[in-house]
C-alpha cells in the first residue's frame, strides 16, 4: 500500500500524553546519521526498530501518534507489553521471519485506539549491519482499513448471493465467454452429482459431454452474441425418469457492453409441457376415436386446398352403413367400440402424410395427397377394404358396411367447402347405389 494511506487527520492516530521529546532526543535512528532520523520522522508512516529480544528500541514521530502511548510506555518494551498478547500472537511469526533475514508482513486490527480501531498491515524486515549480522528488525505500519472493509463487504455480498442462489431450487450457473464454468448453485451440484471442486474451472462441454452439449451449443452461442435464448428438451433428471427441462441463457454484459459470460437457469417444465400437450391433443383429437377432431381436419383441408395447385389432394367422406341399427340394438358401448375399430382401420390404412378425422357421428374424413385420379380411386378402394376387414371381424358388426365418396382438388373443386360438399354428395350417391362402395363426386360426374 502507498505511504499516503496513513496520511490522515490527526484523530486517526491520537497524540500521546505527555508529548514525546524532540526527535533528536529520542530517536535511535540517529546512530547512522541525524539525517536518517529526520527522514524517518518525516515519513507519515509508523516506523519502529526492535532488538533481537523483540523490544522496541526506537521509533519515529508518527509511531507515537499511532501507538497513542508516551515514550516511557514504548521504548524498551515488547509488543505484548505495549499492545497485549493478541497483538503479539498476530506478529510472532512475522517477527521471527524478520530476525531470520526474511522480509515478511502480517495484518491485524488495531484495537488500542478504541472507537477509532482500524486494520493495518505491518511490514517486517531485518536490521542488517554492514557485515551481514542481523541485530534486530524494522517494522512499518500501513493503514489498510478501507481496503479490508471493502473486501469484507464484497465477501459478505458474495456470501449473501451464494445463500440466495443456493435457495433457488433450480440449477443455476455462470459460464464465462470462453466456456469455462465459474459458478454453480446447490441445485446444480445435486443435478450434476459432482462436488464443486470437480466442476469449477472446467469447460462446460467437458462436463456435459460433446453429444449432450451439441443441443445446448447453438443457444449458448446466441447468448454470447448478446441475445437471450431458451432450450427445451426431454432430459434425464436427477429426480428419476426423463423429464422436460427448459434452460434459459442470459448474456452478462460488462461495463463496456461486451458479453463477459452467460448465466444459465434450468427449470423443470415437465408437468406444464405434459399438460399443454394434453390440452393440444384434446383440441386436435377426437376423444373417442383418437382421429383428428372436426376442427383440426377442416383446418387441414383449408391448408391443403390452398396448395392444391402444387400438390393435388383427394378428400374422402366415409359413412358407416347400418351403424345406427347396431348402436340401437347393442347399446352405445358397442357402438363406441365399432367407431373406434373403424377409425383405427382408416388410420392404419393411410400413409404418414395423410390425415384421418372424425366429422361427426359415424362419419369420417380422409385427406390425402394424390398424383392422379386413378391413384385416388385406388386409395379409396384400399380404405374400403380396410373397413371391411375391421368391421366383418366380429359377427355382431356383419350388417355394418361403409360408403365412401371423394372429390379431388383442384380438378373437381378449388374451394374447401365445395370440395367437402362434392365428397359428401358422392358418399350419398354410393349409398343410393347399394352401399359398400366408393364413388367420386365432381361438377360433371357422380361416380367412376
Amino acid at each position: 500500500m502507498h505511504a499516503d494511506a496513513f496520511r490522515r487527520p490527526a484523530p486517526a492516530w491520537p497524540a500521546p500524553s505527555p508529548a514525546p521529546a524532540p526527535a533528536s532526543a529520542h530517536s535511535g535512528f540517529a546512530s547512522p546519521s541525524a539525517g536518517i532520523a529526520l527522514l524517518a520522522d518525516a515519513i507519515e508512516l509508523p516506523i519502529g526498530r526492535w532488538d533481537r529480544d523483540c523490544r522496541l528500541i526506537t521509533c519515529n514521530e508518527p509511531y507515537f501518534r499511532w501507538a497513542g502511548r508516551p515514550r516511557e510506555a514504548l521504548i524498551g518494551r515488547t509488543l505484548a507489553d505495549i499492545f497485549g498478547d493478541t497483538a503479539w500472537a498476530a506478529a510472532r511469526n512475522a517477527f521471527a521471519g524478520g530476525l531470520s533475514g526474511r522480509h515478511t508482513c502480517y495484518e491485524r486490527r488495531l484495537t488500542h485506539l478504541g472507537a477509532s480501531a482500524r486494520w493495518a498491515r505491518i511490514q517486517v524486515f531485518p536490521d542488517r549491519s554492514a557485515d551481514g549480522t542481523i541485530g534486530g528488525i524494522y517494522t512499518i505500519a500501513f493503514d489498510i482499513h478501507d481496503d479490508v472493509m471493502r473486501k469484507e463487504a464484497a465477501s459478505a455480498a458474495r456470501r449473501r448471493l451464494q445463500r440466495f442462489t443456493d435457495n433457488i431450487p433450480c440449477p443455476l450457473t455462470y459460464v464465462d465467454k470462453h466456456g469455462v464454468l465459474r459458478f454453480v448453485n446447490r441445485a446444480y451440484l445435486a443435478a450434476a452429482g459432482q462436488p464443486k471442486e470437480q466442476l469449477l474451472g472446467r469447460r462446460i462441454v467437458e462436463i456435459h459431454g460433446a453429444q449432450q452439449w451439441a443441443g445446448h451449443s447453438p443457444h449458448f452461442e446466441q447468448a454470447l452474441a448478446g441475445e437471450p435464448a431458451q432450450y427445451t428438451r426431454l432430459a434425464n433428471s436427477y429426480l428419476g425418469a426423463p423429464r422436460w427441462m427448459r434452460t434459459s441463457y442470459e448474456p452478462d454484459f460488462d461495463d463496456d457492453g461486451h458479453v463477459a459470460g452467460v448465466y444459465t437457469l434450468t427449470i423443470d417444465v415437465h408437468d406444464l409441457t405434459v399438460a399443454q400437450e394434453r390440452l393440444r391433443r384434446s383440441v386436435a383429437r377426437d376423444a373417442l376415436t383418437d382421429a383428428l377432431s372436426r376442427r383440426t381436419i377442416m383446418d387441414r383441408i383449408d391448408a391443403a386446398v390452398t396448395l392444391a395447385d402444387q400438390q393435388p389432394v383427394a378428400l374422402y367422406f366415409v359413412d358407416l352403413d347400418g351403424f345406427k341399427a347396431v348402436n340401437d340394438a347393442l347399446g352405445h358401448t358397442r357402438g363406441d367400440q365399432l367407431l373406434q375399430s373403424a377409425a383405427r382401420a382408416l388410420q392404419q390404412a393411410v400413409r404418414a402424410e395423410d390425415a384421418v378425422g372424425r366429422f361427426g357421428g359415424d362419419e369420417f374424413l380422409v385427406l390425402a395427397p394424390v398424383h392422379d385420379p386413378a391413384g385416388a380411386l385406388v386409395l379409396g378402394e384400399h380404405l374400403l377394404a380396410a373397413l371391411r376387414n375391421a368391421l366383418n371381424g366380429d359377427s355382431a358388426n356383419a350388417a355394418v358396411t361403409a360408403s365412401i365418396g371423394y372429390a379431388l382438388a383442384p380438378q373437381d373443386a378449388t374451394q374447401p367447402m365445395r370440395l367437402l360438399q362434392l365428397a359428401d354428395d358422392a358418399m350419398y350417391a354410393a349409398k343410393r347405389s347399394g352401399k359398400n362402395q366408393v364413388m367420386r363426386g365432381s361438377e360433371t360426374a357422380t361416380g367412376v
